[in-house]
C-alpha cells in the first residue's frame, strides 16, 4: 500500500467515525435539506445550514466523492475549529466529533 492509498483510507475510516458521532449525537438526518439551503455563499453554508448538517450533505458526501472516484484528496483542512466553534455554547460536547475532524484535519494537511 503506498502513503497516498493508506492516507485515503485512514481518511476514509474517519469519514465514517464522523457519521457515527453525528448518529450518537442524534444530528444524522434522513432527509437532505432543499437545494436552495446549498447555495449560500458563506462558509460552511452557515446561514442556510446547520453545521451538522453542513458535515453530513456536504463535506462527508463530496469525501466519499473523491475518495470513491479516486480523485485527490483536499490538500488542506481547517474544519475541527469549526466544530469547537459550533459545539462551544451547547449542552452536547462535540468532543468526539470534534477529535476525529482533527484527525481528517490533520491527515488531510500532511506535506
Amino acid at each position: 500500500m503506498t502513503d497516498s492509498s493508506g492516507q485515503i483510507g485512514q481518511v476514509a475510516d474517519s469519514l465514517l467515525r464522523v457519521e457515527i458521532e453525528l448518529r450518537q449525537l442524534g444530528v444524522w438526518e434522513s432527509t437532505q435539506p432543499p437545494a436552495e439551503a446549498f447555495q449560500s455563499a458563506q462558509p460552511f453554508c452557515l446561514d442556510t445550514l446547520e453545521f451538522t448538517q453542513w458535515l453530513q450533505f456536504v463535506f462527508v458526501e463530496r469525501m466519499k466523492v473523491i475518495i470513491e472516484g479516486d480523485h485527490p484528496l483536499p490538500a488542506v483542512s481547517g474544519i475541527a475549529p469549526m466544530a469547537e466553534e459550533h459545539f462551544g455554547g451547547r449542552p452536547e460536547s462535540g468532543e468526539r466529533l470534534i477529535k476525529e475532524l482533527e484527525t481528517i484535519d490533520q491527515l488531510l494537511s500532511r506535506d
